[in-house]
């Protein structure tokens, strides 16, 4: 069985959609390696950091929990 032709919608290349290609159904193999890893292009560099989210989790846990005295 032969694999559905496309046309990209960024730059117009004809490409073969196949199974488990990773980003956009539209978009060809070229264009979505830009866009694949969303935490490295973010504005905020804390947050791919795993160690800063869990500091951030225990600290609004202390934040919203702590007994008052």
């Amino acid at each position: 069985m032969a694999y559905p032709i496309k046309k990209c919608v960024v730059c117009g290349e004809e490409f073969e959609l196949k199974p488990g290609k990773p980003g956009f159904a539209n978009r060809c193999p070229s264009c979505s390696e830009d866009e694949a890893d969303p935490a490295s292009n973010s504005a905020d560099p804390l947050k791919g950091d795993k160690g800063a989210s869990a500091a951030r989790r225990e600290a609004m846990k202390n934040l919203l929990y702590r007994k008052d005295s």
